[in-house]
């Protein structure tokens, strides 16, 4: 048997762990939706394409394998689902999936029935399949379309929390078909009903427990944080399906909202980590599932199938969206959207597979070809979502604009002083920091922070960096700044890039800013702790200036900063053409151009002589009251220094 070395178990693992990861690279690159990808790979690498992958040689294992994959992702897509987010849209979301979950099903299954010919049996098992989205699929698809808030809420936490209630109506769903004279219509609604419930209750437990273990320190040893969770939510996920099958997704999708909903110390490791596993994981599974899939099985299908999807995608997505949605208080556009974006995912896949192995067991025939057509819809909805989704969101004027706000790293003073600054110039700024205490400062000042590790890329895809006009840094540490742009450099494109230097030195000088296209912030090198301690002394004012008509000494335009004596003078940002954008060394002043400028109390006059004979006029009355970094008057004056205005 010539393929007999590609049938070893761990070889077949091996070669779909890299076959996952190098298509996903390669759809990144280019701008593809991974999942179509991974569904090609593992066509290519099957027993139809190359015969690499076999995945019936690992029997049982599959089912366990495919098991923990989706248990560890569903609780990596709880963990993204944040209370304060979900709390906007809790309507819209819990009838999205109590009555638009049931329209799918029964529409699903009829038309299935009328179009495939298929027995109501089939008909209403392929209905409990196709119900469910999917986080692998809708979350990678969001961060491409870059579509508003609201509507990225709603989809990602239908793929959430579908997923578990869809697997387990589908399960007990295949139960009632496989043993129809073990129960009534009632008695499978209270397995369902029993198995989400016992599944939540498990998961609200473990969950406790794990915030509970997080906040005493020393009880985990440090650096095992995520490796001991990640055990902990396979045990439960096997150990809730033991005591009653299939509670388990249920149980680990509520474990991962109680945890992702309490900020802890471990968290934002955690996020991080799982995050970088399910990406592995959603790769290997897709290659063997697709690879466990003849053609053969999706060509006799024929062109009924064809009609089959369309009226799926056209007609019953966007009838269970409305039903979901008709109170709610989304707008008829925001609706259209989420109708239009219906993708399935790897539990729509994994339970497939599970139910053609099933019936093969039983000896009875539809399966396979169950399988075929949920392959089906999966490759064709993906496909019509990633290359329309976003010519639908723009046409319905729901994407986030581009080129609009700055992220922050830091939030000490001098960067909320910054932020205050293009806040009131009506350009969105987003803080991101560590630190606590500046977190609690920036809450008080009313300005929206991330508390988080600004190196993470989990922190500046919540900041929404790819939609920026630019990235400041603004710690105190040179070093954590300039890593800090170079990240932000290597996840987007064409993004300005500013930081903020105290001096030249033997691993950090202005010359290697520049040969990385990076502006040093302010047009000088500064003592960001330095300025943080004037803020919060009120040692700081705000002055405005504008540059005149050259004077004979600068015949290039108005003087900056070489030459002032002081170190109590900083240029801010400046406006040209009505728009506020940071200054750099790089800034070249023209008649005309307005700056702001943080002034030292104790070097007032030296500044304002010196922008004199330099080429400036002030603009503003004479001082008078030290500069405040709080931007809560922007909020129609109501002070409201609140958790609303952190990420967590």
């Amino acid at each position: 048997m010539e393929t007999a070395p590609f049938n070893h178990p761990g070889l077949i693992i091996a070669l779909a762990l890299a076959a996952g990861m190098i298509s996903q690279a390669l759809a990144h690159h280019l701008r593809l939706p991974g999942i179509v990808l991974l569904l090609a790979a593992g066509v290519a690498l099957g027993p139809d394409g190359a015969g690499l992958i076999h995945p019936e040689a690992l029997g049982s294992g599959l089912n366990i394998l495919t098991g923990f994959a989706v248990a560890v992702i569903l609780f990596e897509g709880g963990i993204n689902l944040k209370f304060r987010r979900l709390r906007r849209t809790q309507h819209s979301i819990r009838r999205l999936i109590l009555l638009g979950g049931p329209v799918t099903l029964a529409g699903a299954a009829t038309a299935a029935h009328w179009i495939m010919d298929w027995p109501w049996q089939t008909a209403l098992l392929f209905g409990t399949l196709v119900m469910v989205t999917g986080p692998t699929v809708i979350n990678p698809l969001l961060k491409r379309l870059k579509v508003k808030r609201t509507v990225a809420t709603v989809l990602e936490a239908e793929g959430v929390l579908i997923d578990a209630f869809g697997a387990v109506v589908a399960t007990v769903a295949l139960e009632a078909a496989l043993s129809p004279a073990h129960g009534t219509p009632l008695v499978w609604g209270l397995h369902v009903v029993s198995r989400l419930g016992f599944g939540t209750l498990c998961g609200c437990a473990l969950g406790m427990v794990l915030i509970l273990l997080y906040r005493l320190k020393r009880c985990i040893p440090e650096g095992t944080e995520n490796v001991f969770t990640l055990a902990a939510i396979l045990a439960l996920f096997q150990g809730s399906n033991q005591l009653l099958p299939e509670s388990g997704l249920a149980a680990v999708t509520t474990a991962g909202i109680i945890v992702g909903n309490f900020s802890t110390h471990a968290l934002r490791d955690l996020a991080e980590f799982k995050e970088e596993l399910t990406v592995l994981l959603i790769g290997m599974l897709f290659v063997l599932l697709a690879a466990d899939v003849r053609l053969s099985h999706v060509m006799n299908l024929g062109w009924p199938a064809l009609g089959l999807v369309l009226v799926l995608m056209f007609l019953i997505r966007p009838a269970a969206v409305f039903a979901g949605t008709v109170f709610s208080d989304l707008q008829w556009k925001e609706r259209l959207l989420i109708a239009w974006i219906g993708p399935r995912g790897i539990v729509a896949a994994a339970v497939a597979s599970f139910f053609a192995n099933a019936f093969g067991e039983r000896g009875l025939t539809g399966g396979y070809e169950l399988r075929a057509m949920v392959f089906l819809v999966i490759a064709s909805t993906v496909v019509v979502a990633g290359l329309t989704g976003g010519f639908v969101a723009g046409a319905l004027g729901l994407r986030r604009p581009s080129q609009a706000g700055w992220v922050i790293l830091g939030a000490n003073a001098l960067a909320r002083g910054l932020a205050r600054l293009f806040r009131e110039d009506s350009q969105e700024t987003i803080l991101i920091d560590s630190n606590a205490d500046h977190c609690m400062a920036a809450q008080n000042d009313c300005t929206r922070i991330i508390y988080g590790n600004g190196l993470q890329s989990r922190n500046l895809l919540r900041a929404e960096i790819d939609t920026r006009r630019g990235a400041l840094a603004l710690t105190g540490n040179d070093e954590v700044n300039y890593l800090f742009v170079q990240k932000v450099k290597e996840q987007t494109r064409g993004i300005a890039l500013w930081t903020a230097l105290k001096m030249d030195s033997e691993t950090l000088t202005r010359k290697m800013l520049h040969r990385s296209g990076i502006h040093l912030i302010f047009g000088a090198p500064i003592d960001v702790e330095i300025w943080d301690r004037r803020f919060r002394s009120n040692q700081v004012y705000l002055q405005h200036w504008r540059c005149r008509s050259n004077p004979p000494r600068y015949a290039e335009g108005c003087h900056l900063m070489t030459g002032y004596p002081g170190s109590g003078l900083i240029a801010a940002a400046m406006r040209r053409e009505k728009r506020l954008s940071p200054v750099g060394d790089g800034t070249r002043f023209k008649a005309g151009d307005k700056v702001y400028f943080f002034v030292f109390k104790p070097e007032i006059d030296t500044a304002r002589e010196f922008l004199k004979a330099a080429g400036w006029r002030r603009l503003d009355l004479e001082d008078q009251d030290a500069f405040t970094t709080s931007t809560c008057h922007l909020k129609q004056g109501k002070p409201t220094p609140s958790c609303a205005q952190t990420e967590p």
